[in-house]
């Protein structure tokens, strides 16, 4: 039976916008203090801090954590931290934190827990903190930081008082040791410092995804969660933050109790879990939580935004341009497929080996004779089969196993195996999962290491790698989202916005993060090209023949003056030649180095041609030299000029976007710099620094009806009603009526409050615009907030009310009989 999920934290407590702000050594709490003014005149309850602890030294993000006990120095420190708590409150605001318990830096001298461990080894007071499986390291720890095999960089490790170096790297020594020759110091230390290359199949501690700079911590263990969450659960009980956003919970042991330990700690105040989840997915409902951070609300939005029929088009003239293999970036569920079996056998080949060591361990010790004989490579395949099958993030204690681990496939897994015999190992893997063998530590060590190399697996194969080699459409190859179904049929979205409204209304929506791979209106751009699929391939064919061309040069050699021929600066394959298109389509004139560093970063991810690990420099010359000749040289204005002559119709994506988002249920999340046009691709090009204007500056965010005002006017309009956005609000879809019905999406907020908002406008400028189509609006008079003095009652026509703009913010002028009736909820 599933629990029944805690109360949420009192309604004062809930924020009804947050804005994030990414804090580093160039933006530390002082710059954020300075850009209060600004940002409470936007509208927003809390600002969204990025993680505030102490980090490596230069970090840009934070995530890299190396003391939990202070507030990171870089930033201003603790009393930077609470100055800017004091402003923020002054100007009506709160503080809600990003925090990271899955992991730290790897990073020794600065991450004094960790020099702990690696001084005193498994009897260090520290070692309960981090993940290691000493038995598997031989009784020491690996650290993947040479250079190359140790033979081969001996020269470069040197002994200095009690600490070993090599280059920047520093270690303890162990107590005792410093006068050893090197090879016997080396062999006596409680960690081996080996060749990067290693960490794939050797390392014998838990990471972050396969990054083997960011170790795991063991928030499972009581002690460890109390000394990792001591100082920011003190800053929330003295107010000087507000809320948490959760960093990758799925990385977790237990993110069941984990979730309801820290609910308990906080004294339920306002969280949110970055939690992916698939199509279909619903968040465990047993989480005391808000929700998510919102990323199953972004494919909801973008997806509203989609042509289902133009994608299909898109789709068959991406295949006949770039001619992919199927498994390659030519069928979705394939490509994710092949993506995972490669990540299991490179990256994540470690963590694969340390449960197939426990399965055998769980095997070859079990009384039921029914596990015995089962050989590793067996228990390997069974294990590797499941996993790549998953179609979720990873299960949970409060969700049935099977429904996740399902018995499909189970049987698909089987087939790899020729021996039946032998697929009897899927199911032994498979009952070790579900528990049906016991309830011994290692039982349930077992399903628990499962289900964080799941997760690790999934982000890895599907966001870092099978997005950038499945192309037709770059806008759908975001976090959180379905690219082999990109669109959302109105009907689709309303039925999520009920869902959420009624289980999660308070939860986190987004379009733009620290971690989208382009920002909502890059995205919003590239969604119009399913609305002219065979405009974009005439473009692609017109650039392509100019970049691809042979160009013929007279070279004379200096004994018969003959002709030599060259190449012009074509792409190096045409899938790359696809996405790099997309990509300034999408992001519109820009720097050229924005664009490479963006595509280098995108080949590499794809890993088809170069990757991170084995970089191959010919090709990557290549992608560079494209880049400047084509997308950011002259052919690159044919793209350009398709930009500018759908225009319109972006606007009409832009606007649409940010109105949805901010007037949905849940609590929506600026991203800094997104409440004005913002266009950016993946991480770091959208960490840039932002230049906050002072307060009211009105010429920094734009003009009227542009996406500023329609930003201020929603988050003004949560900020004074909150009775129709919040928990104890209403949601209900609002058809329109007429021949152009299809493309008004509209829906009402307690009887309040209208939105709506064209979509595929250029589909519905080509079928002869809005022919007399009419909203019907609830009983009352409404008001128009995105042009004051305009007011509509009745069936509105949707042309007059969208005259000024693609988009409408309603809302209900009050009277005593409108107040009367506005109590009654809709329905869906």
């Amino acid at each position: 039976m599933t629990p029944e999920r805690p109360a949420p934290a009192s309604p004062s407590a809930v924020p009804s916008a947050t804005y994030r702000l990414q804090l580093q050594p160039s933006f530390p709490f002082k710059a954020a203090a300075a850009a209060v003014p600004y940002l409470a005149s936007l509208g927003v309850s809390h600002l969204h801090l990025s993680p505030v602890l102490e980090a490596v030294p230069g970090s840009q993000h934070g995530y890299d954590v190396v003391d939990h006990a202070r507030v990171r120095a870089e930033l201003g420190g603790e009393e930077g931290l609470r100055a800017l708590s004091r402003t923020a409150r002054e100007h009506g605001l709160g503080l809600v934190v990003d925090i990271v318990p899955n992991h730290m830096a790897m990073s020794p001298r600065h991450n004094h827990a960790l020099w702990e461990v690696l001084r005193e080894g498994p009897g260090s007071p520290y070692a309960r903190w981090f993940d290691v499986d000493w038995e598997a390291g031989g009784g020491q720890l690996l650290v993947p930081v040479l250079g190359a095999p140790v033979g081969e960089v001996l020269g470069d490790l040197r002994v200095d008082g009690d600490v070993l170096r090599y280059h920047e790297h520093a270690f303890p020594l162990r107590e005792g040791t410093a006068d050893l020759p090197l090879p016997r110091l080396l062999d006596a230390q409680w960690y081996r410092p080996v060749w990067w290359r290693l960490a794939r199949t050797e390392l014998n501690y838990r990471r972050f995804f396969s990054i083997s700079e960011l170790i795991g911590v063991r928030v499972e263990d009581p002690e460890v969660f109390e000394a990792t969450h001591g100082t920011v659960l003190r800053l929330l009980h003295e107010g000087v933050i507000d809320g948490l956003r959760v960093d990758h919970p799925d990385g977790l042991a237990d993110p069941d109790a984990y979730l309801e330990r820290l609910h308990r700690a906080s004294g339920g105040r306002w969280t949110v879990v970055e939690k992916i989840l698939a199509d279909g997915e619903q968040l465990p409902a047993a989480w005391p939580v808000a929700g998510t951070t919102g990323y199953d609300a972004l494919r909801h939005v973008d997806g509203l935004f989609t042509d289902p029929a133009g994608y299909g088009q898109l789709l068959d003239g991406y295949r006949r341009f770039a001619a992919p293999r199927a498994d390659l970036g030519g069928d979705w569920a394939a490509t994710v497929r092949r993506a995972a079996y490669e990540v299991l056998t490179h990256e994540l080949a470690t963590e694969l080996d340390r449960l197939t060591r426990v399965a055998h361990r769980l095997c070859a010790t079990a009384p039921d004779p029914a596990l015995r004989d089962r050989a590793p490579w067996a228990l390997r395949t069974a294990l590797r089969e499941l996993l790549v099958r998953l179609e979720v993030y990873r299960p949970y204690t409060s969700v049935d196993a099977a429904t996740v681990v399902t018995e499909e496939a189970a049987a698909e897994a089987r087939l790899a195996f020729t021996v039946p015999e032998e697929a009897g190992a899927v199911d032994v893997v498979r009952g070790l999962l579900l528990g049906r063998y016991g309830d011994g530590p290692e039982h349930v060590e077992f399903p628990t290491r499962f289900a964080q190399t799941a997760s690790a697996l999934r982000a890895k194969s599907v966001e870092d790698t099978a997005f950038y080699r499945w192309v037709p459409l770059l806008s759908a190859t975001e976090v959180g989202g379905d690219p082999g179904r990109p669109a959302v049929s109105p009907q689709e979205f309303h039925a999520y916005c009920a869902r959420v409204q009624r289980d999660w209304p308070a939860t986190g929506t987004v379009v733009s993060t620290h971690d989208t791979k382009r920002s909502a209106d890059v995205r919003a751009a590239l969604a119009v090209l399913t609305q002219c699929p065979e405009r974009w391939s005439d473009v692609l064919t017109e650039v392509t023949e100019v970049t691809e061309v042979t160009e013929v040069t007279e070279v004379t050699d200096g004994t018969d003056g003959t002709a030599a021929t060259g190449t012009g600066e074509g792409p190096p394959d045409r899938q790359l030649a696809w996405a790099a298109w997309q990509t300034v389509f999408g992001l519109g004139p820009a720097d050229g180095e924005r664009v490479r560093e963006a595509l280098l970063k995108h080949v590499r991810e794809a890993g088809t041609h170069t990757s991170w690990t084995e970089q191959e420099p010919s090709y990557e010359e290549a992608v560079a030299r494209f880049v400047a000749a084509g997308p950011c040289g002259a052919p690159g204005g044919r793209v350009a000029a398709l930009r500018e002559a759908l225009a319109p119709h972006i606007r009409a994506n832009v606007l649409g976007t940010a109105l949805v988002n901010l007037t949905m249920p849940g609590v929506p999340d600026l991203y800094q710099g997104t409440e004005r046009e913002y266009r950016a691709l993946v991480d770091p090009d959208n960490r840039r620094a932002v230049d906050f204007p002072a307060a009211g500056d009105e010429g920094w965010a734009g003009g009227a009806g542009g996406k500023a005002a329609v930003t201020r006017a929603a988050l003004a309009l949560r900020a004074r009603r909150p009775d129709a956005f919040g928990g104890a609000a209403t949601y209900g879809p609002l058809p329109a009526e007429g021949p152009a019905a299809a493309h008004c999406a509209a829906f009402v907020r307690s009887g309040r409050v209208v939105t709506a908002v064209t979509r595929l406008s250029l589909r519905l400028a080509e079928a002869g615009g809005w022919r007399g189509t009419t909203l019907p609006l609830p009983p009352g008079r409404w008001a128009d907030t995105l042009a004051p003095g305009r007011e509509f009652t009745g069936h509105a026509r949707v042309e007059d009310l969208f005259a000024n703009t693609p988009v409408a913010l309603l809302e209900r002028m009050e009277t005593a009989e409108t107040a009367e009736t506005a109590e009654t909820p809709e329905t869906t």
